[in-house]
């Protein structure tokens, strides 16, 4: 916020709490403690440009209706040297107050001083805030789902850095449990069929031409070399070449996307560390764990669930919400973060209260926690939708999108609707040059803007560096609105 902003606010509140301590001085107000209370821009600003409701917050204690008391306000406040020209009371109590001219210059001379700052603030304080978004599996490539919550993840993180906070944006790799052994599963199916047609593959399995390409890839290197080897060999070789090089892919169609990601998060790696093991034990301190059918169950009814998880299998192997429990714990307590937000997709809804629970069981404050869910996205051309499918290989990926549609249009176009509402994306709309489409309108303001400054140049008209006197003829009702806004 402009710190001329704050400035008038600081003002309104200066003059009011003095004329109210005048009123009470001279007897026309009872003693009385001021609390505090505050400005607002009134919806309509012919109501003002600002409003303070100090007289309601003393009709209690002063034993007074709350618009006799403004009225006095008014009778004793003092607005020279401020920014404001009048004052008046409306409705039952509030204080309007109308700015002067200058400063609308003012404004205009602080945001020109700001410079490429303008817009930041120090709201946050510095609290540390994780922001994990996209963290898409690595067995295939990323779809438009992923491509909305890259737009939506990276935008949030960047208001937050500009709002004050020290932000990290985080991408968590799901490299270990069900994923990947499907992955390789997949991987190895498709590898074998390239020399026997015949060999079986489930259904259940990826379908996308991109495991064909990878295992086609290894084929290229070793051959046969692992035909006659076991399946588990032969799986493991496949994943470890393959699984490398999908994350990479991810990286690249990100950063095409303008993503940087300060951190990549192996899931397998805090498994490797022994973290999951660490989080399940603090559980079982807490009261939170029992054994059933040789398993380690979480109770989770004991804080409201509508049922419990199992931990650990009956195999001994943890499960994906043991992982996730230990992940989140990671983030709040060993890396020490103020707050985690995860963007997720409309099918986690039911994840929310789950986690919630699960950080309380570990005795981590739940509102630590913040999940953006995300609604699905339709891609729409010629006024028909895209079915989009992973399992059968016809989703729609980052890639692809960012093949046919600009940058900037997409991420601004995933940024026009709030996270939770269903989204049809038009690619058609998206690449028109017509006020229809957003994103030109907003471009073709810019460059007619640009050409208006180039034709001066070009004319010899001698652009002035701004003051105040310059700056106080912007004085017309659009003139003043624009400055407001900004």
């Amino acid at each position: 916020m402009s710190k001329i902003v704050n400035i008038a606010e600081k003002q309104i509140i200066d003059s009011v709490t003095a004329a109210l301590k005048q009123n009470m001085a001279d007897g026309t107000f009872i003693e009385a403690e001021i609390p505090a209370f505050k400005t607002e821009i009134p919806a309509d600003r012919k109501n003002g440009d600002y409003s303070a409701n100090g007289a309601f917050m003393l009709s209690k204690a002063l034993r007074m209706p709350p618009r006799k008391i403004a009225e006095c306000i008014l009778e004793k406040i003092d607005l020279e040297n401020t920014f404001f020209q009048k004052c008046e009371v409306a409705g039952p109590g509030f204080i309007n107050f109308y700015l002067k001219p200058e400063f609308y210059a003012d404004i205009l001379l602080d945001i020109d001083a700001c410079g490429d700052n303008y817009g930041r603030s120090d709201f946050g304080k510095g609290k540390k805030i994780n922001v994990e978004f996209v963290s898409a599996n690595p067995t295939g490539p990323m779809h438009l789902g992923n491509a909305r919550g890259g737009a939506l993840g990276d935008i949030l993180a960047e208001v937050l850095s500009w709002s004050g906070y020290d932000v990290t944006r985080e991408f968590l790799i799901n490299d270990a449990d069900n994923q990947i052994e499907k992955f390789g599963m997949s991987l190895e199916a498709r590898y074998m069929q390239l020399f026997d047609e015949s060999y079986p593959f489930d259904e259940s399995y990826y379908q996308g031409a991109d495991i064909i390409a990878r295992a086609k890839e290894f084929c290229e290197i070793h051959g046969d070399a692992y035909v006659n080897k076991s399946i588990e060999e032969r799986k493991q070789a496949l994943v470890e070449y393959a699984l490398p090089r999908n994350v990479a892919d991810m990286k690249s169609h990100l950063q095409k996307y303008r993503i940087e990601y300060d951190v990549w998060f192996s899931e397998q790696e805090m498994r490797d560390r022994g973290d999951v093991e660490k989080a399940i034990e603090i559980l079982t301190q807490n009261g939170y764990t029992y054994e059933k059918d040789g398993a380690l169950w979480y109770k989770g009814t004991a804080l409201g669930e509508e049922k419990d998880e199992v931990l650990v299998r009956a195999n001994g192997i943890s499960t994906y919400f043991a992982a996730d429990i230990a992940y989140h714990y990671d983030k709040l307590v060993t890396r020490n973060y103020d707050k985690a937000i995860n963007v997720l997709g409309a099918d986690h809804h039911g994840y929310i209260p789950r986690m919630k629970a699960a950080l309380t069981a570990l005795g981590v404050d739940a509102n630590k926690l913040d999940i953006v869910i995300m609604q699905m996205v339709n891609l729409v051309r010629n006024g028909e939708k895209y079915k989009l499918s992973k399992r059968s290989g016809k989703a729609i990926t980052l890639s692809t999108l960012l093949d046919e549609i600009p940058i900037d249009a997409a991420r601004f176009f995933f940024n026009l609707r709030e996270p939770d509402s269903h989204f049809d994306f038009d690619l058609d709309l998206a690449v028109s040059q017509t006020s229809q489409n957003p994103v030109y309108y907003v471009q073709y303001a810019h460059a007619r803007i640009c050409s208006v400054l180039r034709k001066l140049k070009d004319e010899g008209v001698e652009i002035a560096e701004p003051n105040a006197e310059n700056l106080g003829t912007l004085t017309a009702p659009e003139e003043a609105e624009i400055i407001k806004y900004m």
